[in-house]
């Protein structure tokens, strides 16, 4: 199971209301093999139990520091004075063009429709998108995670990577 977050990440990963398991594991081996912490957001389209986290895929589950919270309000309310990048497909400015500092938080809305537009109304200037063709509706989630993730990493000079 998910153990708690430890201080001293060099990145966030948050999922507001991830519905995928198995994109949730990927997600989570992404952030096992840098450093990243790990948000979930409630509600998730699945539940954490060791027969999800299998379903998932994902054996690094025990290596990955995990917090949860339960709504997108609570971790706005904690968060929201932090340096947030929150991604979305409407956003004008690409996220090669942002800044990323050490414990910077990568915000990812759910696989279905993405982070809610009051939510991106309410934070504008931290928005970014992940470049692609026009017409297509998004990457998957967890390759926009590994996307924003190592450029950020890229940026802060690939902490406690080798």
């Amino acid at each position: 199971m998910p153990r708690l977050a430890s201080v001293g990440a060099p990145l966030n990963v948050v999922l507001v209301e991830p519905e995928i398991p198995q994109n949730a594991g990927n997600v989570a081996r992404t952030c096992a093999c840098t450093g990243a912490r790990l948000h979930l957001v409630e509600p998730m389209g699945f539940r954490l139990t060791q027969r999800q986290l299998a379903r998932a895929g994902c054996d690094y589950w025990d290596e990955v520091d995990v917090l949860r919270w339960p709504c997108a309000a609570a971790f706005f309310e904690a968060h929201g004075q932090d340096e947030l990048h929150l991604f979305t497909g409407r956003a004008a400015r690409l996220h090669s063009d942002a800044t990323y500092g050490e414990g910077a938080f990568l915000v990812f809305g759910r696989e279905s429709r993405g982070l809610d537009e009051g939510l991106l109304d309410a934070h504008a200037a931290r928005c970014v998108r992940i470049p692609m063709r026009a017409g297509l509706r998004s990457l998957n989630l967890s390759n926009a995670v590994a996307i924003a993730a190592y450029e950020a990493l890229r940026q802060q000079g690939w902490p406690g990577l080798g």
